[in-house]
């Protein structure tokens, strides 16, 4: 990982350079704009897409050089945006959709991000997932929002937590996704004694930490990875968990399911008429559908609330999902697509800079 005193003593030749946050097509009429982050030839970034009104290509709006790979993305009250270092990470930063840093936090010692935070209602309270890098046990971060400093720290009851989401079944309750992934300080993402999988969803409070309820697949090679409530059906929520699979053969991964549903007492996976090759990157919802990207097979799968295949959109390298006004907006290697959640689902296409983008991005 970049140090803190790695990444300032680069600063004056970045701030020194053409633009050190830039916004090329400030003023442009757009009617998408997707907060992302990405890695172009020389540097990662975050920073804003957006799609000229009635165009047909993202480009780059505003972007902000990161010292490393980032990940997770949150858009505040205020119109300004965290972004978190992928796991296992030490910085955060907020930035303004102009492209304009605010803040960098670099994290305690001993501890790593794990890619994902969220806000309490008010936004005075940022929740972020960590990781224990002496034990490797999963923590849940505590900040103040305003100075981004850690007021208290709770453990997640698992390891590898990733991302973390408000319970609509239990006001004022956490779910938080443990991975169950077994990792070294000294080995980064390199993964250890697959046999040994933890991967759990819990509840916590939302206000002291105490748990209150874990659940756990009953295969325990699938990773709980990442979460998306869907609220369409009357008085049922559903949570939405896009699973990787961590299973020996890949045999067995291409057999495993990608989704698992969750009611607010019961965790189960669903199935699928065709290999996913077991790796959900990312997971949306939008009206009585959800939406898992499948970059390893090419696609967007689609399901229903109740878990029922419905079909899929093919999009190389598909990852990274949005909801954005009537659509979800879906990005891959080369391109991204709209894809209109309605009885004729469709989808319109745009191209994306030549860059690698990364595995989330939001609707600004």
């Amino acid at each position: 990982m970049t140090s803190r005193r790695q990444f300032i003593a680069g600063l004056a030749a970045w701030i020194s350079g053409p633009a050190w946050a830039r916004a090329a097509n400030a003023g442009m009429r757009t009617d998408i704009q997707l907060a992302a982050s990405w890695q172009s030839r020389n540097a990662y970034q975050t920073g804003v897409l957006a799609r000229a009104a009635s165009g047909e290509a993202l480009t780059i709006y505003a972007a902000v050089d990161v010292p490393t790979r980032a990940h997770g993305l949150l858009l505040e009250r205020d119109g300004t945006i965290i972004t978190v270092a992928r796991r296992p990470g030490n910085w955060l930063l907020r930035w303004t959709r102009e492209g304009k840093p605010l803040a960098w936090h670099w994290i305690e010692p001993n501890r790593a991000f794990a890619g994902h935070v969220l806000a309490s209602a008010d936004g005075s309270t940022l929740y972020t997932t960590e990781i224990n890098l002496e034990t490797g046990s999963g923590m849940i971060g505590v900040r103040d929002a305003a100075s981004l400093e850690k007021r208290e720290e709770w453990p997640t009851r698992g390891i590898d937590p990733h991302q973390l989401v408000w319970d609509v079944t239990h006001p004022g309750s956490l779910i938080v996704a443990n991975g169950g992934v077994p990792t070294r300080p000294e080995t980064g993402r390199i993964k250890h004694n697959l046999d040994h999988m933890d991967s759990s969803l819990v509840r916590l409070d939302g206000r002291t930490g105490a748990l209150l309820g874990q659940w756990q697949l009953e295969d325990s090679r699938l990773s709980l990875r990442h979460l998306a409530w869907n609220i369409s059906v009357h008085n049922q929520p559903v949570l939405g968990i896009a699973l990787q699979a961590e299973h020996n053969t890949t045999e067995q991964k291409s057999a495993a399911p990608v989704l698992a549903l969750f009611d607010g007492e019961k965790l189960r996976t669903v199935s699928t008429p065709h290999t996913l090759a077991g790796y959900g990157g990312d997971i949306a919802m939008r009206g009585s559908s959800f939406v898992v990207s499948c970059p390893r097979v090419n696609s967007i799968e689609i399901f229903d609330v109740r878990g029922t295949w419905r079909g899929h959109v093919s999009l190389p390298e598909a990852c990274a999902l949005a909801p954005a006004a009537q659509s979800i907006v879906a990005g891959g290697r080369h391109q991204a697509i709209g894809l209109q959640m309605t009885d004729s689902d469709h989808a319109n296409e745009m191209t994306i800079p030549a860059f690698r983008l990364d595995n989330h991005w939001i609707a600004i």
